[in-house]
């Protein structure tokens, strides 16, 4: 008889390869982070959002005609059907953005069906649709939960500005559409995350790509993965002033509880990212309307922490910086995670095409821990 060999289970599979890719690479020790081999930095300084989502889909960086093509396909798929407008006006005003966004992009795949995952064509038109209406779905999110009329998207607008625009119905200023097309950038893709897996583990199945991304947002919709930045600014909120953050600080490491948007599951050193962004909050300290006290508290807790945890190889992360970029700017925090899904979308479907080359349908074994060969207990001799 075949001797069992025994099962060693690891907890979230850590540190376990689930699929070979050539899409993003992390190398956490020296804080690295590259999209198709390109440093994330390289591309936030010199790319656009719509570019690198080429980068990210197609394997490398675009033609000029193909670029303006990409851009002028997802300008144009914007707008959403008037259905889909008229079913989220019905969806509970209290509702969080990301359980509408989740819902309204798996209802999308009814109106642009895309079963034959294995088109081309199809998987091409899947993808600008996504990444073209993701930012008009959170947008309309926004507006009807406050009572307020979604306003159309402009197609002489870039589209972070065009974001800006459907929020807000006013343009930003340069800054502001840089540091959203920046943000976009730096969220867009991050190896093999649990919303990435789950995009591939059902992507797998050859379902459709817009249940697929709605499979992605869920996963992200958890307070372990994107939820992060928006308890940065709680946690800012608490402090209340820079003369609280050195007391706040040692009162956390004496009790020893966590200090959001410090430390990374990945990185030892200091988040590419969070490095990058950090940058805008200079300039945001003398920009019009912006929120002066936020800023200056953050810049406290930078100091303290460094000061305190740099030693323990604890730094401040890409959620750090955004929660307090997007509160500065005047994001809503509910809305944070959202952008980070309409980032994270080009990640999702590149990997979810990357899948489909070789593909092979995710069945994970398990170690069973239960009883075996029970019997069946009649209901009055039940205790």
């Amino acid at each position: 008889m075949e001797e069992k060999i025994p099962m060693e289970v690891i907890p979230g599979l850590e540190g376990i390869p689930a699929a070979e890719s050539a899409i993003s690479y992390i190398d956490g020790d020296k804080g690295i982070l590259e999209y198709r081999g390109i440093p994330v930095e390289t591309l936030a300084e010199k790319s656009s959002f719509i570019e690198t989502s080429w980068l990210l889909l197609f394997g490398r960086l675009p033609k000029k005609d193909e670029l303006m093509k990409f851009r002028d396909d997802i300008t144009y798929h914007t707008r959403l059907k008037l259905k889909i407008l008229r079913m989220m006006e019905y969806l509970p005003e209290n509702g969080h953005p990301m359980h509408y966004l989740q819902a309204v992009t798996s209802a999308m795949g009814m109106y642009y069906p895309a079963r034959d995952t294995l088109d081309p064509e199809a998987r091409y038109w899947s993808a600008v649709r996504l990444i073209a209406k993701l930012p008009t779905i959170v947008a309309t999110v926004h507006r009807l939960r406050h009572g307020d009329a979604p306003i159309q998207p402009r197609n002489d607008l870039s589209f972070a500005a065009n974001f800006y625009y459907m929020l807000f119905e006013k343009e930003p200023s340069e800054l502001i559409e840089r540091i959203l097309d920046v943000m976009l950038i730096l969220h867009a893709d991050h190896t093999m995350n649990a919303s990435t897996f789950s995009a591939r583990v059902v992507g797998s199945t050859l379902a459709d790509p817009y249940t697929i991304v709605s499979s992605a947002i869920g996963t992200l919709s958890g307070p372990l993965h994107g939820g992060a930045n928006e308890e940065v600014v709680r946690m800012i909120e608490e402090i209340g002033s820079k003369e609280n953050v050195r007391p706040y600080i040692e009162g956390k490491l004496e009790k020893k509880e966590r200090i959001m948007g410090i430390g990374h599951r990945v990185y030892r050193t200091t988040d590419p990212r969070g490095e990058y962004l950090k940058r805008f909050i200079s300039l945001l300290a003398v920009h019009d309307g912006i929120d002066k006290k936020t800023v200056e508290i953050s810049r406290e807790i930078e100091a303290v922490v460094k000061e305190k945890l740099s030693g323990k190889r604890l730094h401040p992360n890409i959620d750090f910086y955004s929660g307090i970029i997007f509160r500065s700017i005047g994001i809503p925090t509910e809305l944070f995670t959202p952008i980070f899904a309409m980032g994270r979308v080009a990640g999702w479907l590149s990997h979810w095409m990357e899948q489909l080359k070789s593909n092979r349908i995710y069945r994970p074994e398990q170690k069973y821990t239960g009883l075996r060969s029970q019997p069946y207990i009649p209901m009055e001799e039940r205790t």
